[in-house]
């Protein structure tokens, strides 16, 4: 399936789900936005992270660990559940979307449905994360490829409940042998949807985060990507 049908085939399932799809992608949105903006005004964490892009855009690793010193304990243990969180929430989101692919509606409270895999979607994200660091250690085209290699993890897990985190990033690497550079192209794809977004974000006077494109964005990308999901499933059937 071309680029073009997953996109059409997204715009399809949009329309025949509107104005349902965009209500539960607004429950998400504004999900995710919040932690986003709450775990960028933790105690320390954004003087953290400011003074780590400063060493690195500097040169100056032999530093780096300063940036330690500007981290809070109040701050960091809620950074790390809201980035717990937000992984979580990114799985029921998929599931939702791979709902709406499959002619099964979807429901709002599908958004949730990543609680119901609590532990294996964190291990699954620190897992994929730990090997995506491991293989940037290497070059950053090796991190990129590691990524994509990844991305099916959650819906092996949403499809097999039963299969542990590790299985899941197994299969998912399976899936992708060969399949890795559709991907990419077809996240390229939306490039001009995500500037877009962004410029939106930074032209409105607002002293938080207003993602207003995201509303179509976020399905629209979700779909498409649950689309290629299933078609990856049907070439490996085939």
């Amino acid at each position: 399936m071309h680029i073009s049908e997953l996109k059409n085939g997204a715009r399809k399932l949009i329309r025949d789900n509107a104005p349902k799809i965009f209500v539960s992608s607004i429950i998400f949105i504004v999900l995710i936005t919040v932690m986003s903006e709450l775990q960028f005004r933790l105690p320390g964490t954004v003087s953290a992270y400011e003074r780590y892009v400063e060493q690195l855009a500097s040169g100056d690793f032999q530093n780096l660990q300063m940036v330690y010193s500007y981290l809070r304990p109040s701050g960091v243990p809620l950074a790390v559940l809201l980035w717990i969180l937000s992984s979580v929430l990114d799985a029921g989101f998929m599931s939702y979307c791979l709902k709406v692919t499959r002619g099964n509606g979807g429901d709002h409270k599908d958004v949730f449905d990543g609680f119901l895999y609590l532990g294996k979607v964190i291990l699954i994200k620190i897992m994929t994360n730990f090997l995506i660091l491991l293989w940037s250690f290497l070059f950053i085209f090796p991190g990129v490829v590691a990524f994509y290699r990844y991305r099916q993890a959650y819906y092996v897990l949403l499809d097999y409940p039963q299969k542990s985190a590790l299985q899941c990033i197994r299969e998912s690497k399976s899936l992708m042998h060969g399949q890795k550079l559709d991907l990419f192209l077809l996240d390229l794809s939306f490039i001009g949807w995500v500037l877009l977004d962004n410029i939106v974000i930074i032209l409105l006077p607002l002293p938080f985060t207003l993602p207003l494109v995201s509303i179509w964005l976020t399905p629209y990308t979700g779909l498409a990507r649950a689309a290629f999901y299933n078609q990856l499933l049907n070439r490996l059937a085939t």
